[in-house]
């Protein structure tokens, strides 16, 4: 839809991304009907925020009731919203279009995209595309200006009208968001899929699904970019419907005419970071040059790399782009020292498996703060881990008791550790610090790494990381 004049479209969802639309929808002629099932009193920033076009914009709260939908010519669902929303399903049954803010504004920006996304990793993976585009923009002005947002940062439909042509987009996307992709992108990356977000999207099989749409819409012309290590991205390779570039930890097979292997590769070798294409290969950087811990992070830096050699970016500028990263925050951020340890917040672990990776950065000794709330996830193979390579274990939140179930099945399975191992339970994450240190030793990490997301005691990850940060930095 390129006029939105007289157009009257509902929005479900008052947070970043739907404040961002109602804004451009209101400005571009829209009847715009933003409902939120928060009350006015909770709203109250979100409506201040808008306040200049409160004429354009009317405000439903407290619910989400049915009769919004009488002549709705579209319906947008910000990411938070389930698609089994009552509101949603009568929409549908209606006949009434979908859409949310990446749709449109992939739809209306006339620059090239590149999308993101995985399971892991997609933050730090954007961040870094965004810093070697920028490295590019500096060394010979490839293109205009250089903006990320999407998931992260600013919704983009909220800078639209500042964009050009000639400029870059980079845009980090959810499984939410992809849910209802029907539009293409110069450039998609699938870094990998694993288990998360199963309360929402019921299945692994529907959450690849909304993974997959990320490369449904693209034609000959396009490129993908797939994490080769993971079989979960890997898999979607027969999908690919242009240019493929895949990255890894370790080099792909030869390319053999007429298969469906890789026809571009960005690897880690001896200590360098390669890429080949074709019978070329061309060095990158050296892995020095990549601070980050972790074979996760490196995993990251080849992700990125793979990704803007694909926009065209060259490769004498990837190494600036990378070089001096430190991450991104709540992402196995660094906070202080103290007690003679290491502590480290990686709040966005809301998913076991992150937690996994996490732990795998170290090799010191390690207290762990797990918990939060769950996503009906497997914890068995964090709890194996955990019995190997923790020290302290520290759980807090509604998760706390299901990780103590799935310890004690697997030290039940194994036969018991021959390590040391203790378990503090906790009701919340200020207990939580509390109890890390009185237990710390000199030598240890002290690692938050929840694998549940926030939602039992915060708003989100990043508040819950603040909060980490503020309560080690008292101590």
């Amino acid at each position: 839809m390129s006029d939105w004049s007289g157009k009257r479209v509902v929005i479900i969802g008052a947070a970043r991304q739907g404040i961002a639309l109602a804004r451009y929808l209101a400005q571009h002629g829209a009847r715009v009907i933003l409902n939120d099932r928060r009350s006015e009193t909770e709203l109250q920033a979100a409506r201040a925020a808008l306040a200049d076009l409160e004429s354009q914009i009317r405000w439903v709260c407290g619910d989400h009731p049915l009769d919004l939908l009488e002549s709705a010519d579209l319906l947008c669902v910000s990411g938070g919203v389930p698609l089994t929303l009552p509101l949603v399903v009568e929409a549908r049954q209606r006949g009434i279009p979908l859409s949310n803010d990446s749709q449109i504004f992939l739809e209306a920006a006339a620059c090239r995209v590149i999308g993101i996304t995985g399971s892991a990793g997609k933050t730090t993976t954007t961040t870094l595309v965004g810093r070697i585009a920028q490295a590019a923009l500096a060394a010979g002005r490839l293109f205009g200006k250089v903006w990320v947002g999407g998931n992260i940062g600013v919704p983009l439909i909220g800078v639209l009208g500042e964009m050009s042509a000639q400029d870059l987009a980079v845009m980090e996307l959810s499984s939410f968001q992809l849910e209802l992709m029907t539009r293409s992108l110069q450039v998609a990356a699938v870094l990998n899929i694993t288990p998360n977000h199963l309360d929402r999207h019921g299945s692994m099989a529907a959450y690849t699904a909304a993974k997959a749409r990320i490369l449904a819409y693209q034609s000959s012309v396009d490129s993908a970019v797939l994490g080769r290590d993971d079989p979960g991205a890997w898999s979607l390779r027969g999908q690919v419907q242009g240019r493929l570039v895949s990255f890894g930890l370790s080099e792909s097979p030869p390319v053999v005419s007429g298969t469906d292997e890789t026809q571009a590769d960005v690897f880690s070798r001896d200590g360098e970071l390669w890429f080949r294409q074709g019978g070329q290969l061309t060095w990158l950087m050296s892995r020095s040059a990549v601070v980050l811990r972790g074979d996760h992070n490196l995993l990251n830096v080849l992700a990125a790399c793979a990704i803007s050699l694909a926009a065209g970016i060259p490769e004498r500028v990837l190494e600036a782009g990378v070089r001096g990263f430190g991450g991104v925050a709540h992402r196995l951020e660094y906070v202080r020292s103290w007690g003679g340890a290491d502590w480290y917040n990686d709040s966005i672990a809301t998913a076991p498996e992150r937690t996994i990776a996490a732990i795998r950065s170290f090799t010191e000794p390690l207290v762990l703060l797990s918990g939060g709330r769950d996503k009906d996830l497997p914890w068995e193979e964090l709890a194996a881990l955990i019995s190997r390579r923790v020290d302290h274990l520290i759980l807090f939140g509604e998760a706390a008791e299901k990780i103590n179930q799935a310890l004690v099945s697997e030290l039940a399975l194994s036969g018991g550790s021959d390590r040391t191992l203790t378990v503090t339970r906790c009701p919340g994450l200020r207990q939580a610090v509390q109890a890390a240190s009185q237990v710390v030793q000199p030598g240890d990490v002290v690692l938050l790494s929840p694998g549940g997301t926030s939602f039992d005691e915060f708003t989100d990850f990043e508040e819950r990381g603040e909060c980490f940060r503020q309560l080690v930095t008292q101590l």
